[in-house]
């Protein structure tokens, strides 16, 4: 199951992307459209990593923190939820799919990943949205993200604000 909003860029073989950033990117990118299709289809993770494996060229992604990124969303869903769940205005349950994966891929990262800086996270789901979700998801995502910030990363929030 493809997000892609350009039937293009499929007839078009994708560049590898080089270096670790970009790497990571275009991992992030694949993991929130996996954990989009986990949300949708119900498929095991297994399958879906498998199936994503097979039908995207993997030499330009960091295939260790794709990895990563959905089994860590998945064994902490629950946990992951309920700190970003706090500022919506809206259910959990009537979030867009698309954000959705975004929020949660966005809080792994915020949560268990501090050597990736809570702007970079924030910049990340923004930039997801943008390609991915409606047109002002991005708007949204940013929103939840920048409340999120401050009770999971204080101190880094802090620092920064000085």
């Amino acid at each position: 199951m493809s997000l892609n909003r350009d039937d293009q860029d499929d007839q078009q073989p994708a560049k590898p992307a080089k270096g670790r950033i970009a790497q990571r990117r275009v991992a992030r990118s694949l993991a929130m459209q996996a954990l989009y299709q986990w949300h949708i289809a119900g498929q095991s993770l297994n399958e879906i990593e498998a199936q994503f494996r097979v039908d995207n060229d993997f030499a330009g992604v960091d295939g260790a923190y794709f990895h990563e990124i959905l089994t860590g969303v998945a064994h902490n869903k629950p946990e992951i939820d309920g700190a970003f769940a706090a500022f919506l205005d809206i259910p959990l349950e009537e979030l867009d799919p698309v954000e959705l994966a975004i929020l949660r891929l966005s809080t792994w990262e915020m949560t268990h990943r501090v050597d990736v800086p809570y702007r970079v996270v924030i910049n990340e789901g923004i930039e997801l949205a943008k390609v991915f979700g409606a047109t002002d998801g991005h708007k949204f995502v940013n929103g939840v993200l920048d409340k999120l910030a401050p009770t999971l990363r204080a101190a880094e929030v802090r620092g920064d604000r000085r």
